[in-house]
């Protein structure tokens, strides 16, 4: 097995092992009850388009892994689910595959899910180490994707065995692939958040589409620091276990100064109130990766069961809210508690 595969087999192993109780930001808020919704519960419209795609819930499957077997079977199955339910996916990274196209097999899930929206991925980060436009191209096409999302792990990659550190000079390279791919490009963090700054100097380069993938589940830096057998890395990156800017905080505040910014929401929702709050704060959809994942792991049925809850709990959010689609609770009242 190559380090890539063994690392990928590790994130699955953490992910599904990890316990953590973390304060979810989303219980910082709250939205406003309606107890006069004026709607009827039947007539209520979870379904929206995004990149071109119905989606019958605002939620994309996020990143999660491939390019081993193990892999493989998961991103099948959740292909499968994602076409019952008519949600997205997005495909772990694909670095894997593009330097090594015999794995390429693992993250093909158009056979599975040919009415889905798909979204190609790789670090964004690559683009300094060699990789050029060719990549990106040959990622949307490998998975016939309706999108490029290049993530950004800084943290994730200053505590990873041989990371790559080189984010100098990204930003243009950044600005030149977004005119010359054919789909349209998504900017992602991985579970640290971004910050207006940075939601701005994207937004300035061209990029319209930000993932931001808060805190609130899984730390790389942690994830990183447990692979490693060096002991300063392991005393290290404990120190950075919960550095990042929440997700809902982070939505809130980019939203509300850059309204013409498509927002993705992730990093540490757990049902559907979370996706009706995180819509009500900016988002156009959501990402759910953890959550989802475990369920799969349990039983098919238990994922079916998750995402049936979910359709059921945004369902009630909304109308609990007087909103009888997206449209509407994008404009929902929501009140900080704490």
């Amino acid at each position: 097995m190559n380090d890539i595969s063994e690392r990928k087999n590790d994130h699955l192993d953490f992910v599904l092992s990890n316990n953590k109780e973390w304060h979810s930001c989303f219980d910082d808020y709250k939205l406003e009850y309606n107890a006069l919704p004026g709607i009827d519960f039947e007539k209520i419209d979870t379904s929206t388009k995004f990149l071109g795609r119905m989606l019958k819930l605002p939620l994309v499957i996020s990143s999660i892994s491939g390019g081993t077997e193990r892999s493989k079977k998961l991103n099948y199955y959740l292909a499968e689910v994602a076409q019952d339910f008519g949600i997205g996916m997005c495909v772990g990274s694909q670095r894997i595959a593009l330097d090594n196209p015999s794995v390429e097999c693992t993250f093909k899930v158009r056979n599975y899910a040919p009415d889905i929206l798909v979204l190609a991925n790789f670090g964004a980060v690559q683009l300094n180490y060699g990789y050029t436009e060719d990549e990106c191209v040959r990622a949307v096409e490998m998975i016939d994707a309706d999108g490029l999302l290049l993530h950004l792990n800084p943290l994730q990659e200053a505590f990873q065995n041989n990371g790559n550190t080189n984010f100098e000079g990204l930003l243009p390279k950044l600005e030149k692939i977004k005119k010359k791919i054919s789909v349209p490009l998504i900017i992602k963090e991985v579970g640290h958040g971004i910050s207006f700054s940075v939601a701005k100097r994207l937004f300035n380069a061209g990029i319209d589409i930000i993932d931001v993938a808060g805190l609130g589940s899984i730390s790389w830096a942690e994830v990183e620091g447990a692979r490693s057998n060096d002991i300063v890395y392991q005393m290290a990156s404990s120190t950075f276990k919960d550095w990042g800017i929440s997700t809902i905080d982070s939505l809130i505040d980019i939203a509300s100064r850059l309204p013409d910014l498509s927002l993705i929401a992730s990093g540490g929702l757990r049902n559907g109130v979370d996706v009706a709050k995180s819509i009500a704060a900016g988002a156009r959809v959501c990402g759910m990766a953890t959550a989802i994942l475990k369920k799969l792991t349990e039983s098919r049925s238990d994922c079916e069961n998750f995402l049936e809850a979910l359709s059921m709990e945004l369902r009630v959010a909304m109308f609990c809210t007087g909103c009888k689609n997206i449209k509407e609770l994008r404009s929902a009242k929501m009140v900080r508690v704490s």
